[in-house]
Parts: C-alpha cells; structure tokens; sequence
C-alpha cells in the first residue's frame, strides 16, 4: 500500500494540495500553523494514503507540533514524501527540503503558487531543479487544481523509487564526527547520517532517540567536541549555524541554475494594503471595524433575516406537520408534549440560528483564505507583548471566534511552552459560535436598534479581559520569559467562492450535527426534568426538578440581575454547551415560537440584567468539550480545574461590575 508523506513550510500550500489530491476537505487558513496534527486521506482511485503532517520550517522541531513531524519520519513507515515548496519563496523553503532528501526516503517536489512566483518577477525552471536534485520537481497551483494530474503519475504503486541516488552534502571539518557518530548506531538503524545530522542540528526528537542507543554523557561530549571544531575553524556561534550555512552555499548555488528575476509583472499588491492595515494606528482600528460589519452582516443585514425565515418555517409548517401526525396517530399527551415542548423546541430553537452561525463562520474562512489573519496577530503583537505573550497567540484566539476547541489545539504552534499553556487557559474566552445563538435571542429583545454594537462589545470584552488576565497570569503564576514573534505575512488573495463555501460548510456542519446529537438528547433531559417533580408527571413548571435545580444556586445569581430558577437552570445546563441555554429556555418558558420565548423574557429581564447575563455567558465556565481539549492539551487536571474555577470568579466580578455600573448611571 502507497503511504506518501505529505511536507512542506507553513503557508506552502499544503494541505489545499492535500484536499485536491484526496478529494477530501482538511481545515485550511493562510496562515502558518493551521494543521496542528498529521491527518490521513485516500489519494483519488485509491492509490494509497497521503498523510498531511504539520508545516515545519525544519524539522528541527521549536513547537509542539513540529515534533510530531520530526517523530513520524523518523519512527513511522511510508513509500514517498511529496514536498511543498513556494515558488515565490525557494531560498527559504529549499533548507527543508535538504534535510528531507538527507533522509534518504523517494521523493517528489510540488512547486506550488508558481503564478505568485511570475507576478513577483520570478521564473523557476523546475526541469533544472529537477536534475541537479535528482527527483521530479512539479509545478502546481494547488488552489486552482493545476498539476495534479503530473503528481498523480508519480504517486502510483509503479513509481515510487523516485530518488535515483543518496543525496549527500559534504558538511567539511564535520563529516568525521557525522561518521563517527553514525557507526555508534545500531545496525537495524536505517537512517544513520541524517540522525547524526539532526544531533548535531540540535533535534531534541532525534537526541532523545539516541539516548536510546549512546550514553548521554558520549553524545554530549561528540556535539561539544564537534561544536568546539567548527568554531575554531569557521569562526560561527554553534553547530546548528555552521549547518545551515553550508545548505546555505548550496541552495545559492541551486537558485543560480534554476531562477531568474525580472520586473515583477504589476506592483506587489500586499505590501500596498500592508501599509494601512498593518499600520500602528490604524491596524486595531480597522480590526474593530471589520468586526462591527461582520455583526452587522450576521445579526442586521443577511443572518437575521433568514433566521426569522427558519423560524417561520419551525414553528409554523413543520411544527403543524408534527402536530398533526400526532394526532393521526393518537400519540398520547405525553408523546405529543415530549415531542413537541421537547425535542422540537429545543432543537427547532436552536437551528433557527444557523443561518447567523453560518454566516460568521463565512466570514471568518474569509479572513483565513484572504491572509489577512497573519495580518490581526502582527498587529497585535506590540499590544500582546506589553501583556507577556506575542502576535502568534493571538492567532488561537482568533479561531476561537468560531470553536474554542480548534482554537485551544492551535496553541500547539506557539514554541514555548508556558505561553503556549497561557494561551490554552486563555482561549476559552474567546466568544465562539455557540454563545451567539445566545446573543443573537437576546439581542433581538432588549438591544434591537443596536444588534451589531452590543455583540461586539461583548466579542471586545472577551479579548480584553484576556488580555489583562494575561498580563495577570504572566506576572505571577505563569511568569514568561523572553519570546521572540515571527510569523510569515503571505500575499493576499481572493479567496475562491467554491473554497469559502466549502471552508464555511466545514466549520458549520459541526453546529448542525450537535444539533441533532447532543442537543437533541439534552432536550429530552431538559424536558423531562421539567415534566417530573416530586409531585409525579404532568406537574407545573415551578414545581419540576428543574425548577428545584435552578432554584437552588438562583440566590447567587440575584446581585447580577438574573436571580431567577429559570437563568440558574440553563446556566447548569449550558456547561454541557452554550447552545442548550437557548434549548432550555424554549422548554422551561414553554415557548411555542420564538415570539412567544422573547415575550417570556422580556418580562424576566431588564436590558441592564440581559447584558449581565449574556456578558456571564461570555466568561463562565467553558463547555464540555473544551474542558476536555483543555485536559488533553495540558495533560493537567490542575490547570484544568483552575481554567473552570477562574473564569467562574471572573464572569461573576464582571457581571457585578457591570450591574453596579448600570445602577450609578441609573439604568
């Protein structure tokens, strides 16, 4: 079976050619660390499988999912590796590309955005590439699909002894203690060389595999012995520098036969719309903005309108139809309640909000597709570095917008580890989907004139909250050390519709399934603890389990404007996650539409109660699934429990302060 292993920089291009190629869809953003583990797909006609491994700059690994790169080439079995290079960046892709053909494995080179390449002045030649390496070099432009046939030729059973000889670079003075490290080695050890190399580069997944085989204290005196040469000889800081020049020397050497520059084909449009929007004023500023139109698009202008459309159509022709098979089937009071009250309104009343759902997960594949996203984290990285970490951790936070969990996972690419555990603690309160379905029932009732305005401000109090709790954290608990921020701005692009759509569909299709999965089950829970009560079943609402559950923390829940058993009860019930508040809220205020349940709480909140609870919602604690991602991500129950407990203190002093506020302005 063919298992080709698919490499290459961030932002190469990689897993759009990863999609093309299997006709399968990965989660893609134009920015870098966006695959965060490897990911397997059937090639097309079921030629073998492709695995998608994390974009690296080398495979020495300085995050926690470069390792996991480093680790699968070394550990695990494949035929072929297929790496991604950008035309229009070679010097730099190129230095992973030796060390990938120093492994030794067959191998095929996609030259990928060839057309970025020739607006940039830059004429490759891959034929030439192709014979001083020794491997098929393709020239693709994956996003559009073109060259795939040519790497579908190489990509079969027939072909994969595509690397005709060893590649071998002479690293000079260090070649003797390459070879001597290397007969220390196992026999059964296929890859000697490129793990010696790899010590000597300074690849802690390749030392600690060493240390399986030499003392630590002969592997320590070979990299210091080695080290102390190169320095004397060549006059450089450490090994790991004298490498990279010599790939260096020789990539140099490459371009000379293979590139030629000119006039760039029309002026370089990025640099042209960088100078705005990266600006140092104005960058937060048309940040902010381009937020306010995204909620302008999703609860005034697009989104609202077509999820009034979907509740028409719930609660009027579906639920009728429902009704009337029922009766048809002299279903009994019972069935007809749990169906209707039940399923129907807890499910129905959450789906009335996919269209705004959807049309924010459209804008964010937007902001991902169009490179902008590289371009938020670069503008925030002065204001991120006053609170202790940099740009790339905003980056998370950004993809938190859609799904906490994504986002926690993307922290992976952040390479210290105790920013990266900040920005894991920190993400969930980024104000995912699943709260807006939330903002958008209560928005719709007190803030109507001003839809878009009170979403973002909640959207602004999530990033500074986090922000000053960042600053907290770094100072005491979690205090940082110097980081450096790096982060690759690529060209922007039109994103295609067919990608977007597909993008937006991926991220959305997820609110639907939960939807008709968790949330369904949680309705019928949410429903019958509202049918039964000590008294039986068939009991009034405030004498049902639900009533008792919610009564019993309600009194803590006074001082912040929403001490009722119905807030209490779908603030237990919205752990499970945040779309169930609004399923609960269906049930427990037997709405039979949603006029009906925004004329129930209206009369059970004030604006100023209704912006406190929602703004509670933002901070409190995370939902199921990111409690859980949190765990596996810190592989701590400590700092699990403490990610619960203090975004429970924080959203109950926030609340407070907002309702003592809203008292001294007489609201």
């Amino acid at each position: 079976m063919l298992t080709v292993a698919l490499v290459g920089n961030p932002n190469t291009g990689k897993t759009s050619l990863f999609n093309t190629l299997t006709g399968s869809y990965e989660y893609v953003g134009n920015w870098p660390g966006v695959t965060v583990e490897k990911k397997v797909g059937v090639l097309k006609g079921k030629r073998g499988s492709l695995i998608d491994l994390p974009g690296v700059y080398s495979l020495n690994p300085l995050s926690k999912d470069e390792g996991i790169t480093s680790q699968f080439l070394m550990d695990e079995p494949f035929s072929t590796i297929l790496n991604v290079v950008d035309a229009s960046q070679l010097a730099r892709n190129l230095q992973l590309t030796i060390q990938l053909l120093e492994l030794g494995k067959p191998m095929i080179i996609a030259m990928n955005m060839v057309d970025v390449a020739a607006n940039r002045g830059l004429e490759n030649d891959p034929n030439a590439l192709s014979k001083a390496l020794h491997i098929p070099v393709l020239p693709v432009v994956a996003r559009l699909g073109k060259g795939t046939t040519e790497i579908f030729e190489y990509l079969s059973l027939e072909n994969t002894s595509v690397q005709s000889h060893a590649f071998q670079l002479d690293y000079g003075i260090l070649e003797n203690d390459i070879t001597a490290l290397s007969k220390q080695l196992p026999e059964h050890v296929s890859n000697k060389r490129w793990m010696a190399l790899q010590f000597f580069e300074g690849n802690s997944v390749v030392r600690h595999a060493l240390e399986a085989h030499i003392d630590t204290a002969v592997l320590q005196h070979a990299y210091e012995q080695a080290q102390s040469q190169v320095k004397t000889s060549h006059q450089v800081n450490n090994l790991p520098q004298f490498i990279r020049q010599v790939r260096s020397r020789y990539i140099d050497s490459l371009l000379k036969q293979c590139t030629t520059e000119s006039k760039p084909k029309r002026s370089l449009r990025s640099e042209q719309i960088d100078t705005i929007v990266t600006n140092k004023w104005l960058g937060i500023p048309i940040f902010i903005l381009f937020m306010f139109l995204t909620f302008k698009l999703t609860f005034e202008w697009i989104g609202q309108p077509l999820s009034d459309l979907l509740d028409t159509f719930f609660n009027g022709p579906l639920k009728d139809g429902f009704g009337t098979a029922l009766t048809a089937i002299n279903a009994s009071p019972f069935i007809e309640s749990l169906v209707l009250d039940g399923i129907l309104a807890g499910v129905g009343g959450v789906l009335v909000f996919v269209p705004q759902i959807f049309m924010l997960f459209l804008i964010i594949s937007f902001i991902e597709d169009s490179g902008y996203m590289a371009r938020i984290a670069t503008v925030m990285d002065k204001l991120m570095e006053v609170i202790g970490l940099n740009g790339k951790a905003f980056i998370p936070m950004i993809i938190g917008f859609g799904c906490n969990v994504p986002g926690i996972m993307a922290a992976r690419t952040i390479e210290q580890p105790k920013e990266r555990l900040l920005t894991v603690i920190l993400t969930p309160l980024m104000s995912c989907s699943a709260r807006l379905s939330v903002y958008s029932l209560f928005v719709g009732i007190f803030f109507k004139e001003h839809q878009a305005l009170i979403v973002l401000s909640l959207y602004l109090l999530g990033i500074v909250i986090a922000l000053v709790l960042a600053k907290i954290f770094s100072m005491t608990i979690l205090k940082q050390e110097q980081s450096m921020f790096v982060v690759e701005l690529p060209p922007y692009r039109i994103p295609q519709l067919r990608t977007l759509l597909r993008s937006t569909w991926e991220k959305g299709k997820g609110f639907v399934k939960k939807a008709g999965t968790f949330i369904f089950g949680g309705s019928v829970a949410i429903w019958l603890l509202s049918y039964a009560g000590p008294g039986g079943l068939g009991v009034d609402m405030n004498e049902s389990f639900m009533a008792m559950i919610g009564g019993f923390i309600a009194p803590l829940f006074s001082p912040l404007g929403f001490g009722t058993w119905q807030a209490g009860a779908a603030l237990i019930t919205g752990f499970l996650a945040k779309e169930v508040v609004v399923s609960t809220m269906n049930i427990i205020y037997i709405a039979p539409d949603t006029q009906a349940l925004q004329t129930a709480l209206a009369g059970q909140f004030t604006p100023l109660g209704a912006y406190s609870f929602i703004a509670f919602i933002l901070l409190y604690i995370p939902c199921l699934a990111t409690v859980g991602v949190i765990r596996k991500e810190t592989g701590s129950i400590k700092w699990t429990w403490f990610s619960i407990i203090y975004a429970l203190i924080v959203a109950y002093l926030i609340s407070l302060i907002i309702v003592g506020i809203g008292h001294l302005l007489g609201m």
